[in-house]
């Protein structure tokens, strides 16, 4: 709770997040060069797939992160509306751009993977079109904000079709579970994934984390500071009316 509270205040979230962003960027750069290089010049081609397979070293992680940071953003939502945590909504502002292009990376891979493997760059199976969904969520959710003047009215708004869209993850997790599907199931935490493209995939993935976090909390800085310009200015207009 007392940490909770500490992060609470901006002038605190503004100084912790100063000393934490060259280590996370530091972390993202060491781990994202280190799964490059083993996962090309440092992992064999898959006998199946051949060279295609390289593409799961920079596909999963996309489509994960991109998860994960709707997960986030739902977690803020409940921020915003239940405990008014006066930076839940700062986090939901700066996270949807992110998660909208993790989106976007995941699907324009998954379509280079889907042609040679499938036969096709795009069906209309449950994977691919729930996973389609959540980008359009995360654009509607930066249409709320870049469209809403009240930047209270636009938070609430968003927080509760956050939470609303949330429903979707759970679907886009068990879809190659419960129906049938082209994409195949989550091999790597069944342990059906061949070790020799675990460390690059594991690299890749901590990589593709520690860069969400650099990118998160530039943008929530950024947010922060752009609020209170508009308060300074709001105030001066005030002062001389």
């Amino acid at each position: 709770m007392g940490i909770t509270n500490t992060l609470a205040n901006p002038t605190r979230f503004m100084s912790y997040s100063g000393k934490i962003l060259p280590v996370t960027w530091a972390l993202a750069l060491v781990m994202i060069l280190a799964g490059l290089y083993y996962a090309f010049p440092g992992s064999p081609p898959d006998y199946q797939m051949g060279e295609v397979v390289r593409l799961m070293y920079i596909h999963p992680q996309a489509a994960w992160l991109a998860m994960l940071t709707y997960v986030l953003m739902a977690i803020a939502a409940l921020g915003t509306i239940i405990w008014r945590h006066p930076l839940a909504d700062v986090l939901q502002k700066a996270a949807a751009p992110i998660g909208a292009c993790f989106a976007l990376l995941g699907l324009i891979t998954g379509m280079l993977w889907g042609q040679p493997t499938w036969g096709t760059y795009w069906v209309w199976d449950a994977r691919l079109t729930s996973f389609l969904i959540l980008f359009i969520m995360f654009l509607g959710l930066i249409a709320i904000w870049a469209t809403v003047d009240d930047p209270g009215r636009a938070a609430r708004i968003a927080a509760i079709l956050t939470l609303v869209g949330a429903v979707n993850i759970p679907i886009i997790y068990f879809s190659v579970q419960i129906w049938s599907t082209l994409h195949q199931p989550q091999g790597l935490l069944q342990g059906q994934t061949d070790e020799h493209f675990l460390p690059p995939m594991f690299l890749m993935l901590g990589g593709y984390t520690f860069l969400f976090i650099s990118i998160l909390l530039l943008r929530m800085r950024t947010e922060i500071l752009g609020r209170r310009v508009r308060t300074m200015q709001l105030t001066s207009v005030t002062a001389e009316a």
